[in-house]
């Protein structure tokens, strides 16, 4: 299949876009680069830097390449970013979404993946989190997704356009040594935590200590990188059945205090740990089900131990401790 990747050049979607490329599949990358690295980009893709919010940079790179399918990972993510500028992710995220389901619809692109969030579900109100869990999303990042899927619903019932929402918890790890997590900022806890094991932080900080969980911290779902990639290919060639919405997570959760110690004994340093307050809205659980993709399309985590985790991402971070930044870009 030939397809159109957005955002192919940050750390799930070239995550994608290897896999794509490794199972045979032609692969059109579309990434501005302000959050997404050219050297991340498989050297077999062809990459257009060029913007969602210019419609004429879309219509172009669909008429050149006319692909099959598209998969949509290109937003501003920083969920704490859109509490403060809400206006940022809300109109970025839903703008240049309809630029890009607009062009699509008129240049005949029936298939869709919309990489989306477990931030919809906001405080849950169950353990584990189902497609079922009420949505109430905790952030205008996350309202920007749930009107990327509500819009999809319609391009769907309108213009016969199949589409997967998914919606996933913490990605992590690393696909390889060469290819990894590198953010500005570094938001995510397991490469915050490696960055002290490098020495570019003094000390890593726990944000509340007193939640009603086994040793007080915040539990987490982590999802390796390679497993994202794997569920959205099966979502992409499973697509012909019609469109679908699935909850990605391994089903186990891990406590802050525990991804720590599973880094200071991988990596053999210390790692200083402060205790800070609560960040508002974090709530002491998130963990999901993914028992529906499960069943239907066979899909199910091979990488959910915890310290093959964070072993893949110390072993990019070490290789790699400024990002990709220590080596000369692909030829796109």
């Amino acid at each position: 299949m030939k397809v159109l990747v957005t955002g192919g050049a940050g750390y799930i979607g070239s995550a994608v876009v290897h896999q794509l490329v490794a199972g045979g599949d032609e692969v059109v990358v579309f990434d501005n680069l302000t959050q997404g690295h050219r050297a991340a980009v498989h050297p077999d893709a062809v990459l257009i830097e060029g913007d969602l919010s210019e419609r004429g940079a879309i219509d172009a790179a669909l008429s050149e390449h006319r692909p099959e399918g598209i998969l949509h990972f290109a937003s501003h993510t920083l969920v704490g970013e859109s509490m403060e500028f809400p206006f940022r992710h809300l109109g970025n995220n839903v703008r240049c979404g309809l630029n890009l389901l607009e062009s699509a619809v008129d240049h005949g692109v029936r298939r869709f993946i919309l990489s989306s969030t477990a931030n919809l579900f906001g405080q849950p109100d169950r353990d584990l989190i189902d497609e079922e869990t009420t949505i109430s999303p905790g952030s205008p990042y996350g309202e920007s997704k749930f009107i990327l899927e509500r819009i999809l619903h319609w391009m769907d019932d309108r213009f016969g356009m199949r589409y997967a929402a998914l919606r996933y918890f913490n990605a992590c790890g690393a696909l390889s040594p060469d290819l990894g997590e590198d953010h500005d900022p570094e938001t995510h806890l397991i490469p915050l935590v490696l960055q002290v094991a490098l020495g570019q932080r003094e000390h890593v900080t726990i944000f509340g200590d007193d939640y009603d969980t086994p040793d007080g911290t915040c539990i987490r779902d982590y999802v390796h990188v390679a497993d994202l990639a794997d569920a959205h290919i099966r979502a992409l060639h499973a697509l012909d059945g019609g469109s679908r919405t699935y909850n990605l997570g391994s089903g186990t959760g891990f406590s802050v205090r525990e991804v720590i110690e599973t880094c200071r004994a991988v990596t053999g340093h210390a790692i200083p740990a402060t205790v800070g307050p609560r960040r508002p809205g974090d709530p002491a659980v998130l963990v999901a089900s993914s028992e529906r993709i499960r069943g239907e399309l066979g899909w199910s985590p091979r990488y959910d131990d915890l310290r093959t985790i964070v072993e893949s991402a110390w072993a990019w971070h070490q290789s790699h401790p400024r990002g990709y930044g220590d080596r000369a870009p692909h030829a796109s």
